[in-house]
């Protein structure tokens, strides 16, 4: 049965409101499709895997490139679609508001929104700024009337890994200012995790997995609602094919025998036409 935007909208926020949930990241309509064949509720598009995918690095696509992107993954499943929407591609609040908008057009069901300078630097908004844009962004959705899920996040933990309290602190204001789920990349530590979910409580806490570590049963316990897997899965599948050229570069095909039969592929993707 095929939803509308409005019906996923409505089972994404839900999914927010009790237990834990994995949301994993395609790159593509092939990787989405094939998410949505093996039984996950939601997904989230992944800045860095769609970006590899045109043969860029991260934080060189432009609006354009990713507004297009949010189109072709809604259009693709019967899932919602939380998007990667970096920084916003804009720097003051108004500008920002206006390209959410945009990202709403996308028909995504929620949408993140990064405190990372659009310089290509390191930097981060200072709090100030990173509330009145977050304050912009809520404002743009309401305006919209469309029931979009906020995602407040913010990128200090990646820049500093001790930074843990200052990132709680950020993430408290950006609740505050009117984000509807809460992420800190980078977070490590059970009691840090514990401590950020306590924070913000009672709204939802996001953690990526970019690596193995704690189980989703562990995550739970800790109060985590959603768990995304960021660039992870472009990695390992990238991780596949570069193993096999190399051997295959050497000499030896015996790496294609690890692939999936091509009847089952088009089995799969033959139940989405």
């Amino acid at each position: 049965m095929v939803r509308s935007i409005s019906e996923r909208r409505a089972a994404f926020r839900k999914l927010h409101d009790s237990g834990c949930f994995v949301l994993p990241n395609p790159w593509d309509a092939g990787s989405a499709r094939m998410f949505q064949h093996l039984g996950f509720q939601a997904l989230a598009s992944t800045s860095t895997g769609y970006a590899w995918t045109t043969g860029r690095p991260d934080y060189v696509l432009t609006l354009s490139d990713v507004l297009n992107h949010l189109k072709i993954l809604c259009a693709a499943v019967d899932l919602p679609v939380n998007a990667d929407f970096e920084s916003g591609f804009a720097r003051d609040p108004e500008e920002l508001a206006v390209n959410i908008h945009k990202a709403i057009e996308t028909g995504v069901a929620g949408l993140s929104v990064e405190d990372r300078e659009l310089d290509g630097s390191k930097r981060l908004f200072d709090t100030r700024l990173s509330v009145e844009r977050i304050r912009a962004a809520r404002q743009a959705i309401d305006h919209s009337g469309q029931d979009v899920v906020l995602v407040g996040r913010t990128e200090w933990l990646l820049e500093d890994p001790t930074a843990v309290a200052p990132a709680i602190d950020k993430l408290v204001a950006l609740a505050e200012a009117g984000a509807d789920c809460l992420y800190a990349p980078g977070v490590r530590e059970k009691a840090d995790i514990a401590a950020m979910v306590r924070a913000v409580a009672p709204k939802p806490v996001n953690v990526v997995m970019s690596r193995p570590g704690f189980s989703l049963a562990e995550l739970m316990d800790l109060g985590v609602r959603r768990v995304s897997l960021g660039g992870a899965v472009a990695r390992v599948a990238w991780a596949a094919v570069i193993k096999t050229m190399e051997q295959i570069k050497a000499g030896s095909f015996d790496g294609l025998a690890g692939g999936t039969p091509g009847g089952q592929m088009d089995e799969v993707f033959g139940r989405f036409c």
